[in-house]
């Protein structure tokens, strides 16, 4: 039935779909209108066909097999990761592992100081009622002390009596994070503990010792591009530091663990993932990696925090949820969603379970783990991986001709690289060309922020702590909303209770319309906003605004009546608010020279105009 279906439709060229295309644009520019520039540099092509499929190298492969562009493993299972933080206590933090185990988690991280020994008799505090055989358990923040720490857990696991083939954890010893957050080294002597460690864990062949944490490049506002690149170069410094400290490829890349973010970017996250498998094992084996085992890259992801927003936090909810989405179908290794007020407090009870149920539903209701590689085949993704993985190589290669990631760091390059990146999504987002949900755009008009946050949580949130005596300038880690946050926040620590009134008038669809837009204009920042359908004259909006007690008069109609109307607006409020018009009327020049100068519209750069309102309104 399908072939005789089939044969009743001519194939249809591209040759003949691009005639069409050209003949329905009617002059415009192709590359403008169709084609889409991501922020890595890549061009995605309106649409693509199984053609474009013929020259991609990595095509042709099964899901376990070398360059494992499809997968580690022949099915998508990943672990569920959930974190906890052992700063204050040891025993709480046990607590809250134990109970996530029982609620589906499988893989818990514990969050230490990793300056300070951890004893054995602590170890067993943590570890209490984890069968280490079942769990697999990662400990976070590692550095001077951590092979105090590995010698602590593997006591306990040799007591109990666990086979070491069965023990799973990795300790995230990453001293060129240290590098990259602070600006120094951890500790002096972090090649000896790379020596010290491989030599404890030695019979214990599922542990990681290295931790490659490339979500911090994320958390800096770098593309995905970027982020995996560097992270490359940073998993091949560690090859060359092992290596050249007498352990063998095998040996080296078997302890390497990798730590990337998962953004919003749905289909470009999946070609990542897929894109970091190939190219990692074609590092691994060019380092002289035998074992198949040891170049399949061993991959944690974690949700943005880049993404996040302390305003409207439940949407973050939203975020993780696709996030996971993405991390899963490219089958990551283990995942960790981020609870939704992990910004601004310490996640409870119902945001950690929230967080931790996206996940089950991802596998018990939706059966992401069934089938390994969902994505393979699409024309789409197939040429994403191809175009990550190219740009990625090239970055990779960059860094590499620099000396590696340390020079290359030391140099400014990687820091140069990021900051560009950021100032261009920064610009992005003050123009809402880069939409943040309920923050520079949507945003829930009457919110006001959760008890728990201050005004160093939304300009700074929580950075990286800078060493004293840096070798080298740090990146900052930042949120996108951070900016808009802070406006907001200064607008409801105030005093003040600002008020921006529609005054709407004439044409019925322009005044509705703008009006609209406007309201979500003044909202962003936490003004309130008084919407109006339609005034029958000036005269009573002007008297209604009034009584309202308006700080900011919006005139919003079509460009025909503003020439008209707008001028005997400004004489009615006089000095009594101030006038904004709606919009990039024809007419501006002639309002301009009435002495109207307030306009806002679709081409504005929202962050900057609501801080020039609010330095007009006596906001700080």
């Amino acid at each position: 039935m399908a072939e005789k279906l089939f044969d009743e439709f001519s194939p249809v060229s591209t040759q003949q779909w691009e005639e069409v295309i050209t003949k329905d644009l009617k002059g415009a520019d192709y590359e403008k209108k169709l084609v889409w520039k991501t922020m890595e540099g890549i061009s995605v092509r309106p649409y693509y066909r199984a053609e474009d499929l013929t020259n991609l190298k990595h095509m042709g492969t099964l899901p376990g097999a070398f360059p494992y562009v499809r997968g580690t493993k022949s099915d998508n299972n990943w672990l569920i990761r959930q974190g906890y933080c052992a700063h204050e206590s040891f025993q709480k933090a046990n607590e809250q592992a134990v109970e996530g185990i029982g609620r589906g988690v499988d893989s818990v991280g514990f969050c230490l100081d990793g300056g300070k020994p951890v004893s054995k008799e602590k170890m067993e505090i943590l570890l209490k009622n984890i069968d280490l055989e079942k769990v697999e358990v990662n400990f976070e923040g590692c550095s001077c002390a951590t092979p105090s720490i590995i010698e602590s857990f593997i006591a306990v696991a040799v007591a109990r009596g666990c086979k070491s083939k069965e023990v799973k954890a990795s300790f995230d010893l990453d001293p060129l994070r240290s590098l990259t957050k602070t600006g120094n080294f951890c500790c002096g002597n972090y090649m000896a503990n790379f020596r010290r460690c491989l030599e404890i864990a030695a019979d214990f062949p599922n542990i990681k010792i290295v931790g490659v944490e490339g979500y911090a490049f994320n958390e800096a506002g770098s593309t995905l591009v970027q982020e995996l690149g560097f992270a490359l170069a940073m998993g091949s410094e560690y090859m060359n530091l092992l290596t050249g400290l007498g352990f063998t490829a095998d040996e080296a890349a078997s302890r390497i663990k990798f730590t990337l973010s998962v953004g919003s970017n749905y289909f470009m996250e999946i070609a990542k993932f897929r894109a970091a498998r190939m190219l990692w094992a074609n590092i691994a084996d060019e380092y002289g990696v035998k074992e198949e085992s040891s170049k399949k890259i061993c991959i944690h992801a974690v949700t943005s925090q880049w993404n996040q927003t302390v305003y409207d936090s439940y949407v973050n909810m939203l975020r993780g949820t696709t996030e996971a989405m993405s991390a899963a179908l490219a089958g990551v290794d283990s995942l960790e969603v981020l609870p939704f007020d992990y910004q601004y407090r310490e996640p409870g009870e119902f945001s950690n379970r929230i967080a931790r149920n996206t996940q089950i539903i991802l596998k018990e209701e939706s059966y992401f783990d069934k089938i390994a590689d969902p994505a393979a085949g699409s024309y789409y993704i197939e040429n994403l991986t191809n175009s990550i993985a190219e740009e990625s190589w090239k970055l990779f290669r960059q860094t590499e001709e620099k000396g590696g990631y340390t020079e290359a760091f030391k140099a400014g390059f990687i820091q140069a690289e990021i900051k560009a990146s950021s100032a261009k999504r920064d610009l992005n987002i003050a123009t809402r060309r880069e939409i943040i949900l309920g923050t520079n755009q949507y945003p829930n008009f009457s919110e006001k922020a959760d008890k728990d946050v201050t005004l160093d949580i939304v300009t700074r949130g929580s950075n990286w702590e800078r060493s004293e005596n840096p070798v080298a300038e740090p990146i900052e880690k930042y949120r996108g909303a951070q900016a808009f946050e802070a406006l907001r926040f200064a607008t409801e620590t105030s005093g003040k209770a600002p008020k921006a009134f529609m005054l709407t008038f004439g044409n019925l669809a322009f005044c509705r319309a703008r009006a609209q837009f406007s309201s979500n204009f003044f909202a962003v920042a936490g003004i309130e906003v008084i919407d109006n359908t339609r005034f029958a004259t000036i005269e009573e909006g002007v008297k209604a605004a009034f009584e309202a007690n308006a700080d900011i008069v919006v005139a919003c109609s079509s460009d025909e009546e503003y020439a008209e109307f707008v001028p005997a607006i400004k004489s009615l409020l006089g000095d009594k608010a101030i006038l904004v018009v709606a919009g990039e009327p024809a007419c501006k020049e002639e309002l301009v020279a009435k002495g109207v100068t307030n306009f806002i519209s679709v081409k504005s750069n929202v962050l900057e105009t609501l801080k020039h309102y609010q330095q007009l309104l006596g906001i700080k």
